[in-house]
């Protein structure tokens, strides 16, 4: 199986969104991946709610949204009315994961947990078979266009690891400093989706380099 690819809007121009968003369309990305920032849990603002709805009236590729921000179960329904066909939460957010994960399920949406970089694996061993994928950081949050953390690589196979002795199905999901030298590697420890914003966007034909991504054995 083909590793999966979600460019990450957040590296967009965002004068021009719905062309960008219609960009995706035509190309082989399998989400658009979407990053909502509120300046609090991590430091950086980025859209809301408004944006989200304005890229789904464009986009026919599923929405794979990523929520860094406080109290998150306050707005789960707001972004799957959005269209979010995956919602993702932070660990470090949720002193209730599970109820959480649960508020996700009954939407009808993927769910979704993201670790930063210096949350450990383990944390997830008592829930992993409730989650639908996993958005493991390989860059700080809050920023795009940062280094990618080379420990990432063993975190994938603890995380590989983990699901294969508890039996799920759970996906793991790279964001952060993805790029061409670094992803057959992420493939080969066991990485099933590449968040790509910089490397797709800032490139010359993203189409192509979604395409070259998505090529890799």
């Amino acid at each position: 199986m083909s590793i999966q690819v979600a460019p990450s809007i957040l590296a967009a121009d965002f004068a021009n969104l719905q062309s960008e968003v219609e960009m995706l369309n035509a190309s082989e990305a399998d989400f658009i991946h979407i990053d909502i920032m509120d300046g609090v849990f991590v430091p950086n603002i980025s859209f809301g709610i408004p944006v989200t709805k304005a890229i789904q009236s464009h986009a026919t590729k599923p929405l794979d949204v990523h929520l860094m921000i406080q109290n998150p179960d306050d707005y789960l329904g707001a972004f799957r009315d959005c269209g979010a066909e995956i919602i993702s939460v932070h660990y470090e957010a949720c002193p209730h994961l599970h109820r959480t994960l649960q508020g996700i399920h009954s939407l009808g949406a993927k769910r979704g947990v993201a670790i930063n970089p210096h949350t450990s694996i383990d944390l997830l061993s008592e829930i992993i078979t409730d989650i639908d994928l996993v958005c493991l950081m390989s860059v700080n949050p809050g920023f795009g266009g940062q280094k990618f953390i080379e420990n990432t690589y063993e975190k994938v196979k603890r995380l590989k690891s983990l699901i294969n002795q508890k039996g799920a199905k759970t996906l793991i999901e790279i964001d952060g400093g993805v790029n061409l030298q670094n992803a057959p590697k992420l493939m080969e420890c066991g990485a099933d989706i590449l968040v790509a914003g910089s490397f797709v966007f800032n490139s010359e034909n993203p189409v192509q380099t979604i395409s070259a991504l998505r090529s890799l054995a």
